[in-house]
């Protein structure tokens, strides 16, 4: 395997987990702001209050999206183990 190929594959593998991990770490970005600030209008400075919503919300994603989560990791595990025999010619 030449260096190209293993920089293609490095690449693909981080734009499929920033592809995958994009939507939750996004909602949970979001939801966190929003209690900032809620937070912060409210002078209410309960740990619970930021941790909870956020936890609440990753866990409805995983939920929701997990299908589609592991389905593209499973494409991309596929695609690499059937380019593993092109991998071998020197």
């Amino acid at each position: 395997m030449g260096a190209d190929q293993a920089i293609y594959l490095l690449s693909d593998m981080v734009w499929n987990a920033l592809y995958i991990a994009a939507p939750i770490l996004l909602a949970t970005l979001l939801v966190g702001l929003l209690i900032s600030i809620f937070q912060v209008t409210t002078q209410l400075q309960e740990i619970t209050l930021s941790y909870v919503p956020k936890i609440m919300v990753t866990a409805l994603l995983l939920i929701v999206l997990g299908p589609w989560m592991l389905g593209r990791l499973a494409g991309f595990a596929k695609s690499l183990y059937s380019y593993i025999p092109s991998m071998g010619g020197i």
